[in-house]
């Protein structure tokens, strides 16, 4: 039995990895919750049954003593370090949630600090986990496609989802959080690495912020979506994506909409939040500063390319990767729910998502948050080293592509070498 402690009981800390943990009560036992936030932890400490004197609102008096064998860090990104540090120091095992920090200093203070420490980091990469990525690499470990050459990875941000997360939501300042690369793209970045299956010579990079400002607003609209004359004709409309889409959807108490509101979610609570709130305000009137579409080309030690395209403006939702060999491509996309294998002078084959895995197994992004929490309790136990493959390690090289990404793109596409040291 693993006993877990929560540092932050959000969408991801309490309504993912928590809820996950506490139906695996043969693996793992919720003990202990810290929030800044009051609510938060009166709704996770009932569901998960945890004691008023195990609840903490002052991270100082959490990080007193060590409450757990395992501590699940989701908190801001710009905290992640500071509260990965001092669990380490009290010798906690970590999940930590990406991105790791949006300072690339941090990242090798992190790297030097669990090297010194009894524990061990484990980074929240949960695509690595799912079904779709794991068939892609063992098709690729195989050889039947020869030597990889290319990676084309693009990153699809619904419209929606863009603004929901990167121009009203936590994500939306650089300066608060960190590039969307990191806040968005390191699951790809980590993905490229993972099929490449080396680490990142050199990268050069493109992107800006071209729609979401102030001068694309329509005629006369206002500041907030609520008491706009265009709020049921615009596409980003907080009423149309949030209170017509929920009831739509049957009502539904998940992401998104729990993320709105920390109430139950109702039209009365939703309005109320978007009266009030951040996701209530026009999309072009907000503070946002993230790029909304960005291109990122890389070369691995071994000789493999790699580019990354990343873009907000879309219905499509999901991944597209494609894998060119010597002898063949593997072809990934996740909206058709396809992968394709196309062997030169062989017919085609084609295996659908779906099909790789069960109902029961996708409680988060294709199964890849269930899976990860799996490969925790295992390799915590000694059982299996899959966990592994998202140590901190393995991780922070997506990291360093990021940065070194960030650095072109703001110098207008210079080539940039990976700084490790």
């Amino acid at each position: 039995m693993i006993t877990v402690s929560i540092l932050g009981v959000g969408a991801r800390g309490g309504f993912t990895y928590g809820k996950y943990m506490n139906m695996c009560k043969d693996k793992y036992k919720i003990v202990s919750l810290c929030d800044k936030n009051q609510d938060k932890l009166d709704k996770y400490s009932a569901m998960f049954g945890i004691g008023k004197d195990q609840c903490f609102l002052k991270e100082e008096e959490f990080f007193s003593e060590k409450r757990s064998d395992l501590l699940v860090i989701a908190t801001l990104d710009e905290d992640h370090v500071r509260h990965a540090l001092k669990a380490l120091e009290l010798g906690y095992n970590i999940l930590l949630e990406k991105p790791l920090t949006a300072d690339e200093n941090e990242c090798r203070k992190l790297v030097d600090a669990e090297k010194k420490s009894k524990g061990r980091i484990f980074v929240c990469h949960v695509l690595r986990y799912t079904a779709m990525i794991k068939k892609m690499k063992e098709l690729l470990d195989s050889g039947i496609i020869g030597k990889l050459v290319l990676i084309d990875h693009t990153e699809q941000i619904e419209y929606w989802h863009m603004a929901h997360s990167y121009v009203r939501g936590n994500w939306r300042k650089e300066e608060e959080t960190s590039p969307i690369l990191l806040a968005k793209c390191c699951h790809d970045l980590d993905l490229i690495q993972y099929f490449a299956d080396s680490k990142c010579n050199s990268v050069s990079s493109i992107g800006s912020l071209v729609w979401f400002k102030s001068e694309n607003a329509p005629t006369n609209a206002s500041e907030r979506c609520l008491s706009c004359t265009y709020q049921d004709d615009c596409c980003y409309s907080a009423k149309r994506l949030y209170i017509d889409r929920w009831k739509d959807s049957g009502c539904p108490q998940d992401w998104p909409y729990n993320v709105i509101t920390d109430k139950i979610c109702s039209e009365e609570t939703l309005r109320e939040a978007l009266e009030n709130g951040p996701y209530g305000r026009c999309v072009y009137h907000c503070d946002n500063d993230v790029y909304d579409h960005q291109v990122v080309n890389m070369e691995f030690e071994n000789g493999v390319h790699a580019v990354l395209k990343m873009v907000a403006f879309t219905w499509d939702w999901g991944r597209q990767i494609k894998l060119y060999g010597s002898l063949g491509d593997i072809i990934l996309d996740q909206g058709k729910d396809i992968i394709e294998v196309k062997v030169f002078g062989k017919p085609s084959q084609t295996l659908r998502i779906s099909e790789l895995t069960s109902h029961s197994d996708v409680l988060g992004h294709g199964g890849g948050d269930q899976g990860l929490v799996d490969a925790l309790y295992d390799a915590l136990t000694g059982q299996s080293g899959e966990c592994y493959e998202t140590s901190l390690d393995n991780s922070v090289e997506s990291h360093y592509i990021a940065f070194a990404a960030d650095r072109s793109a703001k110098k207008g596409g210079t080539l940039e070498r990976i700084k490790r040291d």
